[in-house]
């Protein structure tokens, strides 16, 4: 007769209530409050399960459409999002799968984006901006990492992370008026990328740069605007911080990044642009000279777009012309053991040649057509 007893299952709504409420006032707490974070694992579980079953019982369509329209009801996203670091470790992995199962949910024939991340994104903006803030603790990094990377298959994610300029706590950016022709301010949640990188713990860094990674190569003619527009201060920031990083990792990683980009056709005139300039060239350079022998490779490839391009501004033709002799006796026995790396072996061939074929002067480049 036990089940007589037994309480009878919360409401989705109930349940919702019950996690944001639980959620707060954890947030509240200075000390740890171990009752009070079991009793909140134990509705997330319960959250989770609704969504995603278990291997005995499948979800139920109808009841997982009403948990997720109480979750956007309650705006329990944004509470979990700027709370997630209080939340203990078991709770966090939830919680992330409570998002990234959201974040995927489609209703029944919906092929375009998922509806829940449709909404966020026409109203709720600030939850996608408050999970990158996720990075300004070792405790929410990765799970607001993981979130992020699920949310960032879709273009509008990437334009709410680029085009957001204001204080984390800011006003919904409406996408519809954003004008991709102003430069930004610099203040947005992109650009904390940088910080987040070159100043965070081992594990934050690297996970903020697999997402900053994720932002800059699967939106691509999104991004390519955005680099235009936004081009001197991205690249100050990309080749002080990032290329010329004391951290190994963060240089080698950051160096590959920057051929990528270049070498992507939809960022030919971020491309052209990049590689007109002489200081670029110098910090590209250095790195052939690089003691370490990936930095010196992901900087060859670098390297070989400045030399390949048929239409070198003044300032790359007088360094590439003044150390003319330096490099032709320094790029025969570059990386020399790399002697299975056939495309490496043709390139750097093909560079020595352009070297030795280059004028004795400067010759101006033909003028852009109108």
């Amino acid at each position: 007769m036990a089940f007589l007893f037994r309480k009878p299952a919360k409401t989705n709504m109930d349940l919702t209530r019950c996690v944001k409420e639980l959620t707060m006032r954890l947030s509240q707490e200075d000390k740890p409050n171990p009752k009070l974070e079991n009793e909140l694992a134990l509705e997330l579980q319960e959250m989770k399960k609704r969504l995603q079953g278990t291997p005995d019982t499948e979800v139920n369509p109808e009841s997982v459409h009403q948990l997720l329209a109480a979750i956007i009801a309650e705006d329990l996203f944004f509470v979990l999002a700027t709370n997630i670091h209080k939340l203990p470790f078991e709770s966090r992995k939830d919680a992330q799968v409570v998002f990234s199962t959201a974040f995927r949910y489609k209703g029944p024939e919906q092929t375009d984006t998922p509806q829940v991340l449709h909404h966020i994104v026409q109203f709720q903006s600030r939850v996608i901006i408050a999970l990158n803030y996720g990075y300004e603790r070792r405790e929410s990094a990765m799970p607001c990492g993981g979130i992020m990377r699920e949310a960032l298959k879709y273009d509008a994610i990437a334009a709410l992370v680029l085009y957001h300029d204001g204080p984390e706590d800011g006003k919904e950016l409406d996408l519809a008026n954003v004008n991709p022709d102003i430069p930004a301010s610099g203040n947005g949640v992109f650009w904390k990328y940088f910080d987040w990188i070159e100043k965070g713990a081992f594990e934050v860094s690297a996970d903020a740069f697999n997402t900053f990674k994720e932002i800059l190569t699967k939106h691509k003619p999104l991004v390519a605007t955005f680099l235009h527009t936004n081009f001197d201060m991205f690249f100050e920031n990309f080749n002080t911080r990032l290329v010329q990083s004391e951290s190994y990792v963060t240089k080698r990683q950051s160096i590959k990044l920057l051929g990528e980009i270049l070498l992507d056709r939809a960022n030919y005139i971020v491309m052209t642009r990049y590689v007109d300039s002489g200081e670029n060239l110098k910090i590209i350079m250095k790195l052939l000279r690089d003691d370490r022998r990936m930095i010196q490779y992901e900087g060859f490839h670098v390297f070989k777009v400045f030399v390949a391009n048929p239409h070198k501004s003044l300032a790359v033709q007088r360094i590439l012309i003044g150390n003319r002799e330096k490099l032709l006796r320094f790029l025969p026995t570059f990386l020399e053991d790399r002697t299975d790396d056939e495309q490496f072996i043709d390139e750097k061939s093909f560079l020595i040649r352009q070297i030795e074929n280059l004028p004795a002067q400067p010759i101006p480049p033909p003028a852009p057509a109108a």
